[in-house]
Protein backbone atom coordinates (compact mmCIF):
# COMPACT_ATOMS: atom_id res chain seq x y z
CA UNK A 1 0.00 0.00 0.00
CA UNK A 2 1.43 3.38 -1.00
CA UNK A 3 0.92 6.17 1.53
CA UNK A 4 1.82 9.83 1.48
CA UNK A 5 1.63 12.70 3.94
CA UNK A 6 0.78 15.14 1.14
CA UNK A 7 -2.81 15.54 -0.06
CA UNK A 8 -1.66 15.54 -3.70
CA UNK A 9 1.88 14.12 -4.10
CA UNK A 10 3.85 15.33 -7.10
CA UNK A 11 5.44 13.00 -9.59
CA UNK A 12 8.68 14.57 -10.80
CA UNK A 13 9.60 13.70 -14.39
CA UNK A 14 11.93 14.95 -17.11
CA UNK A 15 8.89 16.44 -18.86
CA UNK A 16 7.48 18.27 -15.87
CA UNK A 17 6.20 17.78 -12.34
CA UNK A 18 2.68 16.40 -12.11
CA UNK A 19 -0.13 16.62 -9.57
CA UNK A 20 -1.95 13.31 -9.95
CA UNK A 21 -5.11 12.00 -8.33
CA UNK A 22 -7.07 8.77 -8.36
CA UNK A 23 -10.80 8.50 -9.14
CA UNK A 24 -13.10 9.11 -7.43
CA UNK A 25 -11.12 11.88 -5.79
CA UNK A 26 -11.22 11.73 -2.02
CA UNK A 27 -9.07 14.01 0.15
CA UNK A 28 -9.07 11.30 2.84
CA UNK A 29 -7.60 8.70 0.47
CA UNK A 30 -3.91 8.23 1.20
CA UNK A 31 -3.30 5.90 -1.75
CA UNK A 32 -1.15 7.58 -4.39
CA UNK A 33 -1.98 7.77 -8.08
CA UNK A 34 1.53 6.55 -8.98
CA UNK A 35 4.23 4.34 -7.52
CA UNK A 36 7.92 3.51 -7.82
CA UNK A 37 7.34 1.35 -10.91
CA UNK A 38 5.87 4.32 -12.81
CA UNK A 39 8.70 6.63 -11.73
CA UNK A 40 11.40 4.05 -12.57
CA UNK A 41 10.13 3.53 -16.11
CA UNK A 42 9.85 7.26 -16.80
CA UNK A 43 13.41 7.85 -15.56
CA UNK A 44 14.71 5.05 -17.75
CA UNK A 45 12.94 6.26 -20.89
CA UNK A 46 14.40 9.73 -20.39
CA UNK A 47 17.90 8.43 -19.61
CA UNK A 48 17.94 6.12 -22.64
CA UNK A 49 16.71 8.87 -24.95
CA UNK A 50 13.90 6.62 -26.22
CA UNK A 51 12.24 8.23 -29.22
CA UNK A 52 8.66 9.13 -28.35
CA UNK A 53 7.52 10.81 -31.55
CA UNK A 54 6.21 7.72 -33.30
CA UNK A 55 3.23 5.58 -32.30
CA UNK A 56 3.48 5.26 -28.51
CA UNK A 57 1.06 2.90 -26.76
CA UNK A 58 0.70 2.56 -23.00
CA UNK A 59 -1.21 -0.47 -21.71
CA UNK A 60 -2.60 -0.84 -18.20
CA UNK A 61 -1.69 2.59 -16.80
CA UNK A 62 -3.27 2.50 -13.34
CA UNK A 63 -4.37 6.11 -12.80
CA UNK A 64 -2.75 7.89 -15.73
CA UNK A 65 0.71 8.60 -14.33
CA UNK A 66 2.57 7.13 -17.31
CA UNK A 67 0.26 8.53 -19.95
CA UNK A 68 0.12 12.00 -18.42
CA UNK A 69 3.89 12.20 -18.12
CA UNK A 70 4.54 10.97 -21.67
CA UNK A 71 1.90 13.30 -23.10
CA UNK A 72 4.19 16.12 -21.94
CA UNK A 73 7.16 14.84 -23.96
CA UNK A 74 7.77 16.86 -27.16
CA UNK A 75 5.91 15.34 -30.11
CA UNK A 76 4.39 12.51 -28.08
CA UNK A 77 0.68 11.75 -28.43
CA UNK A 78 0.30 8.42 -26.63
CA UNK A 79 -2.53 5.95 -27.03
CA UNK A 80 -3.60 4.76 -23.58
CA UNK A 81 -5.32 1.36 -23.34
CA UNK A 82 -7.07 0.45 -20.10
CA UNK A 83 -9.64 -2.01 -18.82
CA UNK A 84 -10.65 0.28 -15.95
CA UNK A 85 -13.38 2.92 -16.24
CA UNK A 86 -12.23 4.48 -12.97
CA UNK A 87 -8.63 4.47 -14.17
CA UNK A 88 -9.66 6.19 -17.38
CA UNK A 89 -11.62 8.83 -15.49
CA UNK A 90 -8.54 9.52 -13.38
CA UNK A 91 -6.34 9.61 -16.48
CA UNK A 92 -8.63 12.09 -18.24
CA UNK A 93 -8.66 14.35 -15.18
CA UNK A 94 -4.87 14.17 -14.79
CA UNK A 95 -4.30 14.95 -18.46
CA UNK A 96 -6.63 17.93 -18.25
CA UNK A 97 -4.95 19.18 -15.07
CA UNK A 98 -1.57 18.99 -16.82
CA UNK A 99 -2.90 20.74 -19.93
CA UNK A 100 -2.20 17.80 -22.26
CA UNK A 101 -4.69 17.26 -25.08
CA UNK A 102 -2.94 14.90 -27.50
CA UNK A 103 -3.44 11.56 -25.76
CA UNK A 104 -6.10 9.11 -26.96
CA UNK A 105 -7.90 6.75 -24.59
CA UNK A 106 -8.97 3.26 -25.68
CA UNK A 107 -10.43 0.33 -23.76
CA UNK A 108 -9.21 -3.26 -23.81
CA UNK A 109 -12.27 -4.10 -25.91
CA UNK A 110 -11.36 -1.55 -28.64
CA UNK A 111 -9.26 -2.41 -31.68
CA UNK A 112 -5.62 -1.47 -30.95
CA UNK A 113 -3.56 0.76 -33.28
CA UNK A 114 -2.29 -0.80 -36.52
CA UNK A 115 1.33 0.12 -35.79
CA UNK A 116 3.22 0.52 -32.52
CA UNK A 117 6.73 1.99 -32.31
CA UNK A 118 6.96 2.13 -28.52
CA UNK A 119 4.95 -0.24 -26.33
CA UNK A 120 4.85 0.40 -22.59
CA UNK A 121 3.17 -2.20 -20.41
CA UNK A 122 2.24 -1.64 -16.79
CA UNK A 123 2.13 -5.26 -15.61
CA UNK A 124 -1.42 -6.01 -14.41
CA UNK A 125 -2.41 -8.09 -11.42
CA UNK A 126 -4.03 -10.58 -13.80
CA UNK A 127 -1.61 -12.73 -15.79
CA UNK A 128 -4.51 -13.66 -18.08
CA UNK A 129 -5.13 -10.00 -18.96
CA UNK A 130 -1.45 -9.57 -19.78
CA UNK A 131 -1.56 -12.65 -22.01
CA UNK A 132 -4.66 -11.41 -23.84
CA UNK A 133 -3.28 -7.91 -24.37
CA UNK A 134 0.11 -9.10 -25.65
CA UNK A 135 -1.67 -11.35 -28.14
CA UNK A 136 -3.89 -8.48 -29.29
CA UNK A 137 -1.01 -6.01 -29.63
CA UNK A 138 1.56 -8.32 -31.23
CA UNK A 139 0.33 -7.83 -34.85
CA UNK A 140 1.03 -4.08 -34.54
CA UNK A 141 4.66 -4.55 -33.50
CA UNK A 142 7.66 -4.51 -35.83
CA UNK A 143 11.32 -5.47 -35.44
CA UNK A 144 12.24 -1.96 -34.28
CA UNK A 145 9.47 -1.58 -31.69
CA UNK A 146 10.74 -0.67 -28.23
CA UNK A 147 8.90 -2.83 -25.67
CA UNK A 148 9.26 -1.95 -21.98
CA UNK A 149 7.23 -3.28 -19.08
CA UNK A 150 7.18 -2.07 -15.51
CA UNK A 151 5.87 -3.23 -12.17
CA UNK A 152 6.73 -3.69 -8.55
CA UNK A 153 9.00 -6.65 -7.82
CA UNK A 154 6.11 -8.52 -6.18
CA UNK A 155 4.08 -8.15 -9.40
CA UNK A 156 6.71 -9.57 -11.78
CA UNK A 157 7.14 -13.33 -11.67
CA UNK A 158 8.84 -15.94 -13.83
CA UNK A 159 5.46 -16.58 -15.46
CA UNK A 160 5.24 -12.88 -16.34
CA UNK A 161 8.57 -12.93 -18.15
CA UNK A 162 7.69 -16.18 -19.93
CA UNK A 163 4.59 -14.53 -21.40
CA UNK A 164 6.63 -11.65 -22.84
CA UNK A 165 9.18 -14.15 -24.16
CA UNK A 166 6.65 -16.52 -25.72
CA UNK A 167 4.36 -13.94 -27.31
CA UNK A 168 6.77 -11.15 -28.29
CA UNK A 169 10.42 -12.24 -28.06
CA UNK A 170 13.63 -12.43 -26.00
CA UNK A 171 13.12 -10.82 -22.60
CA UNK A 172 15.35 -9.58 -19.79
CA UNK A 173 14.80 -7.59 -16.62
CA UNK A 174 16.52 -4.67 -14.94
CA UNK A 175 17.96 -4.47 -11.49
CA UNK A 176 15.40 -3.54 -8.87
CA UNK A 177 15.08 0.07 -7.69
CA UNK A 178 12.81 0.99 -4.79
CA UNK A 179 11.24 -2.48 -5.09
CA UNK A 180 10.36 -1.85 -8.75
CA UNK A 181 11.66 -3.62 -11.84
CA UNK A 182 11.61 -3.09 -15.60
CA UNK A 183 11.10 -5.65 -18.39
CA UNK A 184 12.83 -5.28 -21.77
CA UNK A 185 11.63 -7.38 -24.70
CA UNK A 186 13.01 -7.49 -28.24
CA UNK A 187 10.32 -8.35 -30.80
CA UNK A 188 10.97 -11.61 -32.65
CA UNK A 189 8.12 -11.70 -35.13
CA UNK A 190 9.47 -13.90 -37.90
CA UNK A 191 7.33 -16.98 -38.59
CA UNK A 192 8.77 -19.99 -36.83
CA UNK A 193 8.59 -23.65 -37.74
CA UNK A 194 9.05 -24.57 -34.10
CA UNK A 195 6.50 -25.32 -31.44
CA UNK A 196 3.64 -22.92 -30.65
CA UNK A 197 5.53 -21.83 -27.54
CA UNK A 198 8.58 -20.57 -29.42
CA UNK A 199 9.12 -16.87 -30.30
CA UNK A 200 7.61 -16.02 -33.66
CA UNK A 201 4.83 -18.56 -33.13
CA UNK A 202 3.00 -17.77 -29.87
CA UNK A 203 -0.07 -19.84 -30.69
CA UNK A 204 -3.68 -18.59 -30.61
CA UNK A 205 -5.08 -16.23 -28.01
CA UNK A 206 -6.95 -18.47 -25.51
CA UNK A 207 -9.31 -15.69 -24.44
CA UNK A 208 -12.25 -15.46 -23.90
CA UNK A 209 -12.57 -18.70 -21.96
CA UNK A 210 -15.76 -20.68 -21.18
CA UNK A 211 -16.49 -23.35 -18.60
CA UNK A 212 -19.42 -25.30 -17.22
CA UNK A 213 -20.87 -24.27 -13.86
CA UNK A 214 -21.20 -26.85 -11.06
CA UNK A 215 -24.47 -28.56 -10.20
CA UNK A 216 -25.10 -26.83 -6.85
CA UNK A 217 -25.64 -23.23 -8.00
CA UNK A 218 -29.39 -23.09 -8.46
CA UNK A 219 -30.89 -22.24 -11.83
CA UNK A 220 -27.47 -21.91 -13.45
CA UNK A 221 -26.46 -25.48 -12.61
CA UNK A 222 -24.58 -27.04 -15.51
CA UNK A 223 -24.79 -23.91 -17.67
CA UNK A 224 -21.94 -22.13 -19.44
CA UNK A 225 -20.17 -19.00 -18.19
CA UNK A 226 -18.01 -16.85 -20.49
CA UNK A 227 -14.95 -15.00 -19.19
CA UNK A 228 -12.79 -12.44 -20.93
CA UNK A 229 -9.24 -12.15 -19.63
CA UNK A 230 -8.76 -10.27 -16.40
CA UNK A 231 -12.14 -11.06 -14.87
CA UNK A 232 -11.93 -12.37 -11.31
CA UNK A 233 -11.61 -16.18 -11.22
CA UNK A 234 -11.84 -16.41 -15.01
CA UNK A 235 -11.03 -20.13 -15.18
CA UNK A 236 -13.36 -21.44 -12.48
CA UNK A 237 -16.21 -20.25 -10.26
CA UNK A 238 -14.87 -18.65 -7.09
CA UNK A 239 -16.19 -20.04 -3.82
CA UNK A 240 -17.72 -16.75 -2.67
CA UNK A 241 -19.87 -16.41 -5.78
CA UNK A 242 -20.74 -20.10 -5.57
CA UNK A 243 -22.03 -19.59 -2.02
CA UNK A 244 -23.96 -16.49 -3.12
CA UNK A 245 -25.64 -18.34 -5.99
CA UNK A 246 -26.88 -20.94 -3.54
CA UNK A 247 -28.65 -18.28 -1.45
CA UNK A 248 -29.91 -15.63 -3.90
CA UNK A 249 -33.38 -14.23 -3.24
CA UNK A 250 -36.26 -15.55 -5.30
CA UNK A 251 -38.24 -12.34 -5.19
CA UNK A 252 -40.82 -12.31 -7.94
CA UNK A 253 -41.93 -8.76 -7.12
CA UNK A 254 -38.61 -7.15 -8.05
CA UNK A 255 -38.98 -5.27 -11.33
CA UNK A 256 -35.51 -3.70 -11.54
CA UNK A 257 -32.54 -5.75 -10.38
CA UNK A 258 -28.87 -4.73 -10.39
CA UNK A 259 -25.83 -6.99 -10.52
CA UNK A 260 -23.46 -4.43 -8.98
CA UNK A 261 -19.83 -5.20 -9.80
CA UNK A 262 -21.11 -7.88 -12.14
CA UNK A 263 -17.85 -9.60 -13.10
CA UNK A 264 -18.74 -12.39 -15.52
CA UNK A 265 -22.45 -11.83 -14.91
CA UNK A 266 -23.39 -15.15 -13.29
CA UNK A 267 -25.25 -13.49 -10.40
CA UNK A 268 -27.32 -11.22 -12.63
CA UNK A 269 -27.96 -14.03 -15.10
CA UNK A 270 -29.22 -16.23 -12.25
CA UNK A 271 -31.56 -13.41 -11.18
CA UNK A 272 -32.71 -13.02 -14.79
CA UNK A 273 -33.77 -16.67 -14.92
CA UNK A 274 -35.69 -16.48 -11.64
CA UNK A 275 -37.24 -13.09 -12.52
CA UNK A 276 -37.99 -13.51 -16.25
CA UNK A 277 -39.91 -10.23 -16.63
CA UNK A 278 -37.59 -8.00 -14.61
CA UNK A 279 -35.07 -5.57 -16.07
CA UNK A 280 -31.54 -6.61 -15.11
CA UNK A 281 -28.73 -4.05 -15.00
CA UNK A 282 -25.20 -5.46 -15.19
CA UNK A 283 -22.65 -2.85 -14.19
CA UNK A 284 -18.92 -2.97 -13.55
CA UNK A 285 -15.96 -0.63 -13.88
CA UNK A 286 -14.12 -3.26 -15.96
CA UNK A 287 -14.72 -3.35 -19.72
CA UNK A 288 -13.62 -6.99 -19.73
CA UNK A 289 -16.15 -7.83 -17.03
CA UNK A 290 -19.09 -6.22 -18.80
CA UNK A 291 -18.16 -7.98 -22.05
CA UNK A 292 -18.11 -11.25 -20.10
CA UNK A 293 -21.47 -10.54 -18.49
CA UNK A 294 -23.01 -9.77 -21.86
CA UNK A 295 -21.74 -13.07 -23.28
CA UNK A 296 -22.79 -15.10 -20.22
CA UNK A 297 -26.27 -13.61 -20.29
CA UNK A 298 -26.65 -14.21 -24.04
CA UNK A 299 -25.61 -17.85 -23.62
CA UNK A 300 -28.16 -18.54 -20.89
CA UNK A 301 -30.97 -15.99 -20.79
CA UNK A 302 -30.96 -14.14 -24.09
CA UNK A 303 -34.49 -15.26 -25.00
CA UNK A 304 -36.24 -14.13 -21.79
CA UNK A 305 -38.90 -11.40 -22.11
CA UNK A 306 -37.30 -8.97 -19.66
CA UNK A 307 -34.70 -6.40 -20.68
CA UNK A 308 -31.00 -6.54 -19.88
CA UNK A 309 -28.76 -3.47 -19.71
CA UNK A 310 -24.94 -3.66 -19.69
CA UNK A 311 -23.06 -0.63 -18.40
CA UNK A 312 -19.40 0.14 -17.82
CA UNK A 313 -19.22 2.83 -15.17
CA UNK A 314 -18.81 3.85 -11.57
CA UNK A 315 -21.29 1.40 -10.12
CA UNK A 316 -24.67 3.05 -9.50
CA UNK A 317 -23.31 6.59 -9.34
CA UNK A 318 -25.45 7.63 -12.32
CA UNK A 319 -28.59 5.70 -11.34
CA UNK A 320 -31.86 7.51 -10.73
CA UNK A 321 -32.60 7.76 -7.01
CA UNK A 322 -35.12 5.21 -5.72
CA UNK A 323 -35.32 3.47 -9.09
CA UNK A 324 -34.18 -0.06 -8.13
CA UNK A 325 -35.89 -2.89 -6.23
CA UNK A 326 -33.02 -5.31 -5.64
CA UNK A 327 -29.22 -4.95 -5.70
CA UNK A 328 -26.96 -8.02 -5.67
CA UNK A 329 -23.32 -7.37 -4.80
CA UNK A 330 -20.09 -9.31 -4.34
CA UNK A 331 -17.75 -6.35 -3.72
CA UNK A 332 -14.00 -6.50 -4.32
CA UNK A 333 -11.68 -5.73 -1.44
CA UNK A 334 -8.55 -4.99 -3.48
CA UNK A 335 -7.54 -2.00 -5.56
CA UNK A 336 -4.66 -3.34 -7.65
CA UNK A 337 -2.23 -4.58 -4.94
CA UNK A 338 -3.77 -2.58 -2.08
CA UNK A 339 -6.30 -4.10 0.31
CA UNK A 340 -9.12 -1.63 0.97
CA UNK A 341 -12.80 -1.56 1.86
CA UNK A 342 -13.31 1.78 0.13
CA UNK A 343 -14.87 0.18 -2.96
CA UNK A 344 -17.35 -1.87 -0.93
CA UNK A 345 -18.33 1.15 1.15
CA UNK A 346 -18.91 3.20 -1.99
CA UNK A 347 -20.99 0.43 -3.57
CA UNK A 348 -23.18 0.10 -0.47
CA UNK A 349 -23.82 3.85 -0.40
CA UNK A 350 -24.64 3.89 -4.12
CA UNK A 351 -27.05 0.98 -3.64
CA UNK A 352 -28.86 2.73 -0.80
CA UNK A 353 -29.33 5.85 -2.90
CA UNK A 354 -30.61 3.87 -5.91
CA UNK A 355 -32.98 1.56 -3.99
CA UNK A 356 -36.64 2.42 -3.65
CA UNK A 357 -38.10 2.31 -0.12
CA UNK A 358 -38.51 -1.35 0.75
CA UNK A 359 -35.81 -2.33 -1.74
CA UNK A 360 -33.06 -4.71 -0.68
CA UNK A 361 -29.30 -4.95 -0.98
CA UNK A 362 -27.93 -8.51 -0.80
CA UNK A 363 -24.18 -8.86 -0.22
CA UNK A 364 -21.76 -11.76 -0.01
CA UNK A 365 -18.36 -11.33 1.62
CA UNK A 366 -15.68 -12.91 3.77
CA UNK A 367 -16.78 -13.11 7.39
CA UNK A 368 -13.77 -11.15 8.64
CA UNK A 369 -14.57 -8.06 6.52
CA UNK A 370 -17.39 -7.02 8.86
CA UNK A 371 -19.75 -5.75 6.20
CA UNK A 372 -22.68 -6.00 8.64
CA UNK A 373 -21.26 -3.02 10.53
CA UNK A 374 -21.17 -0.85 7.42
CA UNK A 375 -24.66 -1.93 6.36
CA UNK A 376 -26.13 -1.10 9.77
CA UNK A 377 -24.47 2.30 9.62
CA UNK A 378 -25.88 3.04 6.16
CA UNK A 379 -29.25 1.26 6.24
CA UNK A 380 -29.95 1.02 9.94
CA UNK A 381 -30.27 -2.75 9.62
CA UNK A 382 -28.46 -5.88 8.47
CA UNK A 383 -29.81 -9.43 8.45
CA UNK A 384 -27.70 -12.57 8.21
CA UNK A 385 -29.22 -14.70 5.44
CA UNK A 386 -26.67 -17.52 5.31
CA UNK A 387 -23.16 -18.29 6.54
CA UNK A 388 -20.43 -20.89 6.44
CA UNK A 389 -16.98 -20.86 8.07
CA UNK A 390 -15.65 -18.39 5.47
CA UNK A 391 -18.53 -16.40 3.95
CA UNK A 392 -21.72 -14.59 4.93
CA UNK A 393 -24.69 -13.47 2.87
CA UNK A 394 -26.25 -10.31 4.30
CA UNK A 395 -29.44 -8.40 3.51
CA UNK A 396 -30.13 -4.72 4.16
CA UNK A 397 -33.52 -3.09 3.53
CA UNK A 398 -34.02 0.52 2.45
CA UNK A 399 -36.54 1.87 4.95
CA UNK A 400 -38.65 4.95 4.29
CA UNK A 401 -37.60 7.93 6.35
CA UNK A 402 -39.97 9.19 9.00
CA UNK A 403 -40.46 12.29 6.88
CA UNK A 404 -41.67 10.16 4.00
CA UNK A 405 -38.49 10.55 1.95
CA UNK A 406 -35.50 8.31 1.30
Amino acid sequence: MNHTDQPTPRLRTTWGDLDLTRFPEDPRDRLRAWDAADAYLLRRLAADGTGLTGSVVVVGDRWGALGTALAGAPGCAPVLISDSYLGQRATAANLERAGHTGARLLTTQDAPPDRIDVLIVRVPKSLALLEDQLHRLRPALHEGTVVVGTGMVKEIHTSTLKLFERIIGPTRTSLAEQKARLIFTTPDLAPSAGSPGSPGSPGPNPWPHSYRLPDDVGVLAGRTVVNHAGVFCAEHLDIGTRFFLQHLPDRSGARRIVDLGCGNGVVGTSAALTHPDAEILFTDESHQAVASARATYAANAGDRPGDAVFRVGDGLAEAEPESVDLVLNNPPFHSHQATTDATATRMFAQARAALAPGGELWVVGNRHLGYHVKLRRLFGNSELVASDPKFVVLKAVKRPSRRGGA
